[in-house]
Order: C-alpha cells, then structure tokens, then sequence
C-alpha cells in the first residue's frame, strides 16, 4: 500500500525556520493535489497549503507570505518551506497527497501520520 514518510519537524525559536518533508512510495502510477494541514491539540484541523500538478499554488491567510509548498514529482514528495514562525504555528502538520494507483484508476487521499512543529523561545 501507499506509505508516506514526513521529516523536518522538531523545535524552533519565533522568528526561525524549518522544512518539512512528506515522501510517498509504494505502486503508485501518479499523484495530483499535494497538501499541508495542521491541527493544534483542542482545535479544528487547518488547512495549510496546496499545490497542484501543475505548480499552482494555494495558502491558507495565516502563512501567506512566510510559508511556500513544492513538488518533486519524480521522487513523489511534497515541501513546506517554512520562514518567520510565530508561536501560533506551533501543531501537528499532516500532509495530504491525492494518489492514483493504476492508469485510468480512481483517485484516493492518503494522509501522513503528522510530524510535531514547535515555536518557543
């Protein structure tokens, strides 16, 4: 089955950055929509960023400016470059890859398990 792995995620100061990572493997024959969201313990889960096949880019008002997603597609991975944390970006980030396992298949969502971000002085 589809495996994905996220890394990059650890403890900053205000103000610093870090650069997440999520790697897909397994049979996969393409992959469309790529995803960040985040989720705070007691709060809804958010929506972060997005990139689509094409390059084309979404970002949540919060990030706007501070936070950029890339795409490799030949190594099936998704970056979230993230500069000038503040403390209220601290939570579990949770990527998201939209995953077509056969040509001509339907398309499913496969989420990672989260990677902890912390901003603290």
């Amino acid at each position: 089955q589809v495996h994905l792995v996220e890394s990059g995620g650890g403890v900053v100061q205000p103000g610093g950055s870090l650069r997440l990572s999520c790697t897909a493997s397994g049979a996969i024959f393409s992959i469309t929509d790529m995803a960040w969201y985040r989720q705070a313990p007691g709060n809804q889960l958010e929506f972060v960023a997005s990139v689509l096949t094409d390059g084309g880019t979404n970002y949540s008002d919060p990030v706007k400016g501070r936070f950029t997603i890339s795409r490799d597609n030949a190594k099936n991975a998704v970056y979230l470059q993230m500069n000038n944390l503040k403390p209220e970006d601290t939570a579990v980030y949770e990527c998201k890859l939209l995953v077509q396992l056969r040509p001509e298949g339907s398309r499913y969502q496969y989420w990672g398990r989260g990677i902890q971000v912390t901003v603290s002085s």
